[in-house]
């Protein structure tokens, strides 16, 4: 038995050494499994379609050809998109399999041993991530202590790096809050390459770089449908300057956005109205959460403009909290490890009775 375990750890070092170092070194993303538990964990709205489309929306899901392949640019969805999101004239769309495909697309298309892709943290993990997978240098610009753009650090990051691309979300994610409009402008004209600002929060912060398309050639706005309620089509869409849309879709994978995703999402849009009522609640929803989490004199709460909220515990463990709140049946994020976020933890807006739920736990967590 012994030879057979040393051989086939000879035999998988042997197949393994083909695997880039770099690689090799990460972690693959972890999604924790959510069975039985109140999911605030992962930034879903927590609504879902609404009972009076679900007929509609079987009814034509039934006539979808699954033996053809799918429209390989999504053209008509894209139009849908380019209206619903008020995309400027004059400028054009690509679609990814969600925010991340299209991340890793634009990533592609730049990628050089030679270039750097930036942003800030703490952030986005996947901007970091899929810097290492394209074989990239990835520069994360530390935030000020109040988690707000430290604009002399960001100054000198750009100038002496000069990176290839920027990523800004916008509300940031973990923190919830929107950078200073004024700084990200100057950050967009003083980059020596493109700018994506990260829109994936829109729908709760109410402010966009949209309409600024037009002003700048190098800014490139990103938006996902996810948090809009349609986290399970995983779909996103990078907006920005026609020509360079062009070149980033040259390494998009053919047909990435399957039948079920281009039909189920044209008839969402078709049918629009309802997502900003959920998108309102869900905004109200977060100020009531904030009020009550505000209560607790054993942590401090950040402001947000997304559907989450971050806070850090004052004293004590919070990784022990959030243990605690798994044990009763809530499950949010544990960004507890050493850096800026120690001590933090991160809760989805979730429905009233979710919310109530996560209070009570948390009551009961800070003092059993």
């Amino acid at each position: 038995m012994y030879g057979l375990i040393n051989k086939g750890l000879i035999v998988s070092e042997k197949l393994l050494k083909w695997i880039r170092p770099e690689i090799r070194e990460l972690s693959a993303y972890h999604v924790p499994d959510a069975n039985g538990l109140v999911k605030l964990d992962a930034m879903e709205n927590p609504y879902r379609l609404p009972e009076g489309l679900l007929p509609r929306w079987q009814q034509g899901m039934a006539s979808v050809a699954l033996n053809r392949y799918p429209d390989p640019a999504a053209t008509e969805l894209q139009h849908k998109l380019m209206e619903v999101m008020q995309v400027p004239q004059g400028r054009s769309v690509v679609l990814g399999n969600g925010s991340d495909e299209l991340i890793q697309m634009l990533a592609l298309a730049v990628a050089s041993k030679q270039r750097c892709i930036m942003s800030f943290e703490p952030g986005f993990v996947m901007y970091s991530m899929i810097a290492r997978f394209v074989g990239m240098e990835y520069v994360g610009v530390p935030l000020a202590d109040d988690f707000t753009l430290d604009m002399e650090k960001t100054r000198a990051a750009i100038k002496q790096h000069q990176p290839a691309v920027i990523f800004i979300a916008y509300p940031n994610n973990p923190t919830g809050n929107l950078f200073d409009a004024d700084a990200v402008e100057e950050i967009i004209r003083i980059a020596p390459g493109l700018v994506v600002v990260d829109e994936a929060y829109h729908p709760f912060a109410q402010t966009s770089f949209m309409p600024r398309l037009n002003d700048y050639d190098q800014l490139l706005v990103m938006r996902t449908v996810s948090k809009m309620g349609l986290a399970g089509l995983r779909l996103g869409l990078l907006c920005g300057d026609r020509e360079l849309i062009n070149e980033i879709n040259k390494v998009r994978l053919p047909y990435n956005i399957n039948v079920l995703t281009q039909y189920t999402a044209g008839f969402i849009l078709d049918n629009a109205g309802f997502l900003d009522g959920q998108a309102e609640m869900i905004r109200a929803d977060r100020e009531q959460l904030l009020s009550q989490l505000s209560l607790f004199e054993d942590i401090e709460v950040y402001p947000s403009q997304a559907n989450f909220i971050l806070f850090r515990l004052r004293q004590g463990s919070a990784t022990e909290v959030f243990t605690s709140l798994c044990k009763q049946g809530v499950l949010i994020k544990n960004l507890d490890k050493p850096g800026p976020l120690q001590g933090c933890l991160r809760v989805t807006v979730g429905t009233t009775a979710e919310n109530q739920a996560f209070i009570q736990a948390l009551e009961h967590a800070l003092h059993p």
